[in-house]
């Protein structure tokens, strides 16, 4: 599962209207005059790199659950993979319902704080706490590791989504020039590069050496501190809004913009790949390249990651001279070209060699991925009068959950299939066969469907979205 929080650089137009902060008088309606704006905050070096902090905990966390949630519960514990496939189904589901909830609560929150500050700073804590019960099961038995497994994930969910989707609602509203986004994006994917190489090659290192519970407990305490660095850098700018459209309507307008379905079913597709060879990649080392040393998931994943701290400026560089679109269609086809080797190489020499190129794939995705929803939210913003981030993160995170649900379901499917069985002390080779189908074979036509469905997305940019523009929608609505 990689529901992928990437915030990447947005280079829009965007107007320099005047920037107000929440005063601490009583919540106001929407009906009730505003009074007048509080000087500027000023977005100095301090709170720009203070806020990117939150996104090395989202990642942490995400990458930490996808790469080894399962080898623990399946390969370390003994669990049933069947039922582990089952939670895992139930993780995705419940995920996704909460997501356009959640976004939506987001948008109608109405607090001396904000809108999205108030979710991030109590819910902080508990989120840790929940991250770092998953490493540390109460349960022994199959059935007992399945009900373990499947309750604490589902209040890690809650709290993640009420965290994370606020976290990255509260990103376009403090940045909102060209100027401010690109410098804010280039903090918060430095942040989320160490979370995502932290995510994938610690978590190994730290459990060979400290047992998975003393990793999750490194690991939750990491999180907390991420997030209490961005909560001191975060502000939240007021606006001048009219009431919020109701839950169906909102949800209507979201899935009637033809551009985000385009979007949301190929990044649905883009972070399923992701997922599969995430989650792959620990069975990959053990039973293909035969490697058990923990370290080994690490230098690969790793590779991976380190690889796409640079290529992060090149991609950069790439969208502001040709547009977002050729660089969607070429991070696609890089990433499947650096599956592809996957198929037939059994050596670690290859598999690193191999994993830097998907790592140039991998900074494509940190980068694009926000910068094309950033741009939806804009033109949607032009629609209905008003910026809607909760409710298109959640409904985009909605969708995308279901990536975990499809990746829980071939793992159900394909290791049994392919003879495996975790109590058994030495695997078939047809276990092999398995793991490269869900660590290269799947991922590749996931992609593939992908690259067909962007030849779909537009190749402009939207016009910019002044205040004067979202006023004049809102009054054309209301009339």
């Amino acid at each position: 599962m990689v529901y992928i929080s990437f915030n990447a650089f947005l280079f829009l137009p965007t107007p320099r209207a005047p920037a107000r902060t929440h005063d601490r008088s009583p919540p106001m309606t929407s009906a009730s005059p505003r009074p007048a704006a509080a000087p500027p905050t000023a977005l100095t070096t301090r709170r720009v790199v203070s806020f990117g902090a939150g996104n090395f905990s989202a990642q942490l966390m995400l990458q930490t659950f996808a790469t080894l949630a399962v080898f623990y519960y399946v390969d370390t514990l003994g669990a049933d993979p069947r039922l582990i496939a089952i939670a895992m189904a139930v993780h995705g589901v419940f995920n996704a319902l909460l997501n356009p909830l959640f976004g939506y609560l987001s948008d109608r929150t109405k607090s001396r704080w904000g809108r999205r500050i108030p979710w991030i700073m109590f819910g902080a804590v508990p989120l840790a706490a929940a991250f770092t019960l998953v490493w540390i099961p109460f349960a022994t038995t199959p059935v007992g590791l399945f009900w373990n497994f499947l309750v604490i994930v589902l209040i890690y969910d809650i709290l993640f989504v009420l965290v994370v989707l606020n976290y990255g609602s509260l990103f376009p509203e403090m940045f909102r020039s060209t100027q401010e986004r690109a410098r804010g994006s280039a903090w918060r994917q430095l942040f989320a590069i160490v979370g995502l190489i932290l995510g994938v090659a610690l978590g190994p290192v730290l459990y060979g050496a400290l047992g998975w519970a003393g990793m999750g407990i490194v690991l939750g305490a990491l999180v907390l501190l991420g997030f209490v660095i961005a909560l001191s850098g975060s502000v939240e700018r007021a606006q001048d809004i009219p009431e919020p459209i109701g839950f169906g309507r909102a949800l209507r307008a979201t899935l009637t913009n033809r551009v985000f379905l385009v979007y949301v079913s190929a990044s649905f597709l883009i972070q399923l790949a992701i997922a599969l060879m995430q989650a792959a990649m620990p069975f990959f080392t053990k039973y293909v390249i035969g490697d058990t040393d923990p370290g080994a998931v690490s230098l690969i994943l790793g590779t991976m990651f380190v690889v796409a701290i640079p290529m992060v400026y090149v991609w950069s560089a790439f969208i502001r001279r040709f547009g977002s679109k050729p660089a969607i269609l070429a991070t696609v086809a890089i990433f499947i070209l650096g599956l592809a080797p996957f198929l037939l190489l059994s050596g670690m020499p290859a598999a690193i060699g191999t994993a830097a190129l998907v790592g140039v794939a991998i900074a494509g995705v940190l980068v694009l991925l926000d910068i094309l929803l950033a741009e939806i939210i804009d033109i949607d913003a032009e629609r209905v009068g008003q910026r809607r981030e909760g409710m298109y993160l959640g409904v985009n995170g909605f969708i995308v959950r279901w990536s975990v649900t499809v990746q829980a379901v071939a793992f159900g499917l394909i290791l049994p299939w392919s003879g495996y069985n975790q109590a058994a002390p030495v695997q078939p080779e047809s276990v092999a066969v398995g793991v490269r189908a869900l660590m290269s074979g799947l991922p590749i036509a996931a992609l593939a469907i992908a690259f067909v469905i962007l030849l779909a997305y537009p190749h402009r940019r939207p016009t910019a979205v002044t205040p004067e523009t979202l006023a004049e929608v809102a009054g054309t609505r209301e009339d």
